[in-house]
């Protein structure tokens, strides 16, 4: 299967389990591996045989900035639902999201959870 990779989109964004990290918010890196057939487009050189990966970097934005989870686990299955449910030539594909500094008193770089979503096709 062909992919598409979208790789450390940047996003503000209020999510966390701390009252604190809902209200001041803070920064947010998606990755976003996507799975469909390129040929098409490939050999034909035409936008509407593929993805509209600006289009996509809008949604997840529009996810990020405007909704508020808890855990970045649900943040990242919000993301994979919505794309799966927007972009119907989209197979599967595989989120990650970080959050680069959480709120600990020890340091380390950040967290990160992945997930990967398949698309379910009647009759397989």
């Amino acid at each position: 299967m062909d992919k598409m990779v979208l790789r450390r989109m940047e996003y503000y964004g209020y999510h966390g389990v701390f009252d604190e990290e809902r209200k001041l918010g803070q920064r947010f890196y998606v990755d976003l591996e996507l799975e469909l057939d390129l040929q098409e487009a490939g050999t034909t050189d035409d936008l509407n045989k593929t993805v509209n990966y600006a289009e996509i970097h809008e949604l997840i934005k529009q996810i990020v900035e405007r909704k508020s989870f808890k855990l970045i686990e649900a943040l990242a299955e919000y993301i994979a639902s919505s794309v799966l449910g927007t972009y119907t030539r989209v197979d599967a594909l595989t989120v990650k999201v970080t959050k680069p500094h959480p709120p600990f008193d020890i340091h380390f770089e950040g967290v990160t959870v992945e997930i990967r979503r398949t698309r379910k096709r009647d009759g397989h």
